[in-house]
């Protein structure tokens, strides 16, 4: 994994070495002179690791990790340290620095601090990125895939036009939710959005609750009638339904009908346009669209599932938890069901009862990686068992308190998080 670094040292020779032996390991490396000039350059959206010297002229490593930690907690700090700024390094732990290396440091030591800091680097600044997005989507179609930027694109037009629509997709692919952005965007979001699932519909009332004076479809007027699974409708309704798109009146018999100013707009299944009679399908098929499958826009799924596990966080008032490894982890799994089976799993995630489950990294991990997860994972235990009181967590996993803290800052462990959990 490529790093990139800022280096802070007064000492030149050190420096331009560090920066050498860094760079030809593949990191890419901003060198500082002082601590002043790198916190000119550094602000919150600095992509990488601050390495710096303790001990400098003006303002110190420790006075520059403090001046930094202001500007980004989750700005990754590693102090450089001699044997007699051990203590004090110790304390910038347990105050939010990354780690801290004792000079003369064997450059392993370094790299494997380099690639933990980046990795928790990239996936904090993926995570903002992820709640950034999520937090401005007020729309429904989350997501860059062509045919979703040309579905969004299409409303504010669609929105004003009176023709009718039918909309193709697969179960759970957000055909309602579309329609009823089409329904808010437009005049007609002023009145009803009147939903019909036309599959269940008892044929026994369709004319009274259906098509007479103050039924369903007279309290659309002016708004919008949606026939949810029209292609499981019956034949009888169908028929119905298609003299109603000609004639556009209700009433309780025919001798004395009803006007009615209103929209329709039917779901149908992926390739079930065949299974509607021609006569219905072509009256209300002014626009014919159809909603893709998550499978079809892999690359949006990080983002859509951010988006719907912001909407669980407010709808449940709860803290949103990091997003990147879940978002990701989600377009690594199938989703039959769509936008709607993606909404129940990010719905279960914030409520912490499941995250989704990619293929498992184990095989790919080294030793060290695979130690590091097992303690982590031991310590968020302890802190759950604990209740999230820190001291007792501490206690009964039998550390140091600095060397508790040493290793929770080590493994990148979100105290306030874990404690919430």
């Amino acid at each position: 994994m490529t790093v990139t670094i800022a280096l802070v040292d007064d000492d030149r020779d050190f420096r331009a070495a560090l920066a050498q032996a860094l760079e030809l390991a593949g990191h890419s490396v901003q060198p500082f002179v002082d601590a002043a000039s790198a916190l000119a350059a550094i602000d919150a959206g600095f992509p990488g690791v601050v390495v710096t010297d303790v001990r400098m002229p003006g303002m110190s490593g420790i006075d520059l990790f403090h001046q930094l930690r202001a500007i980004d907690p989750e700005l990754p700090v590693i102090l450089m340290t001699g044997h007699g700024d051990v203590a004090m390094a110790v304390d910038a732990i347990k105050a939010g620095a990354w780690d801290f290396l004792t000079k003369p440091f064997p450059g392993e030591a370094l790299a494997a601090a380099l690639q933990r800091a980046g990795t928790a680097r990239a996936l904090a600044l993926e995570n903002r990125r992820l709640r950034a997005a999520a937090n401005a989507a007020d729309i429904a179609l989350v997501g860059e895939a062509p045919v979703i930027r040309r579905l969004r694109e299409m409303i504010p037009m669609l929105a004003e036009t009176a023709l009718d629509l039918v909309l193709e997709g697969a179960t759970g692919t957000g055909k309602e939710l579309f329609a009823r952005l089409l329904h808010r965007a437009g005049r007609r979001g002023r009145h009803r959005f009147q939903l019909l699932d036309c599959a269940t519909v008892p044929l026994t009332i369709v004319e009274r609750e259906l098509f007479g004076r103050g039924g369903i479809v007279a309290r659309a007027d002016r708004g919008t009638l949606f026939l949810d699974h029209l292609d499981l409708a019956p034949a009888e309704l169908h028929h119905r339904l298609a003299q109603f798109a000609e004639a556009r009146t209700v009433a309780t018999d025919q001798r004395d009908p009803d006007p009615v100013d209103i929209r329709i707009i039917a779901a149908i299944d992926d390739g079930a346009a065949t299974r509607l009679p021609p006569g219905l399908y072509h009256r209300l098929a002014g626009v014919s669209l159809r909603l893709p499958t998550l499978a079809e826009r892999t690359d949006d799924i990080p983002l859509l599932f951010a988006h719907l596990a912001a909407q669980a966080a407010e709808r449940h008032r709860r803290p949103l938890p990091a997003l990147s490894e879940a978002a990701h982890a989600a377009a690594a799994r199938a989703w039959p069901g769509n936008v709607r089976e993606l909404e129940r799993a990010a719905e279960r995630f914030v409520l912490g009862l499941d995250a989704p489950a990619g293929p498992s990294p184990v095989d790919a991990q080294t030793l060290t990686e695979r130690l590091d997860a097992y303690e982590r994972m031991l310590i968020l235990e302890a802190i759950s068992a604990s209740n999230g009181e820190i001291n007792a967590a501490i206690t009964a996993l039998g550390l140091p308190r600095k060397t508790f803290y040493y290793r929770v800052k080590r493994l990148g462990i979100n105290l306030r998080e874990a404690r919430g959990r």
